[in-house]
């Protein structure tokens, strides 16, 4: 039985790192699990195995890990936008368009960008796209009309 030492988390952190890498999901998870269990908090350790998760196409348990690091880190746009990638990798692309734009807006890096859909449409055709979706009749707010309007 092999004993448990902030070292051997190290370095099971470390090798888990180099499994992935080595598109070894499996193994990674496997190396990060004892990590995790004595170590819960770590948001380092979770997000890895969050990333494990994702390639290993286990969807619901990437989504509960990238979920558990953005409870505690709310502008992390890496996990934001794994947790949009695996929401929409299970056809939850409603969902994942959220978390797409909060990555984007949180880190504007051209991949974040992209994925939001920022560079394809002029904020006045998303405002008019908004309008759309709140008013059934294609009248929105200011318009003068609608439910509470003349």
């Amino acid at each position: 039985m092999s004993e448990s030492s902030p070292q051997t988390h190290v370095i099971g952190f470390r090798a888990a790192e180099h499994l992935l890498a080595a598109r070894d999901p499996r193994g990674a998870i496997q190396l990060l699990d004892p990590v995790i269990a004595e170590h819960p908090e770590n948001t380092a350790a979770r997000l890895l195995r969050a990333r494990a998760f994702f390639l290993a196409a286990r969807l619901k348990s990437a989504e509960k890990e990238f979920a558990f690091v953005l409870e505690r880190e709310p502008d992390n746009a890496f996990a934001h936008f794994a947790l949009a990638r695996t929401l929409e990798r299970a056809n939850r692309a409603g969902e994942a368009r959220r978390h797409f734009r909060l990555a984007a807006a949180l880190d504007p890096s051209p991949e974040f960008i992209q994925a939001a859909n920022f560079s394809k449409e002029r904020p006045t055709e998303a405002a008019d796209a908004d309008a759309d979706e709140r008013w059934p009749d294609g009248r929105g707010p200011g318009s003068g009309e609608g439910p509470t309007g003349n």
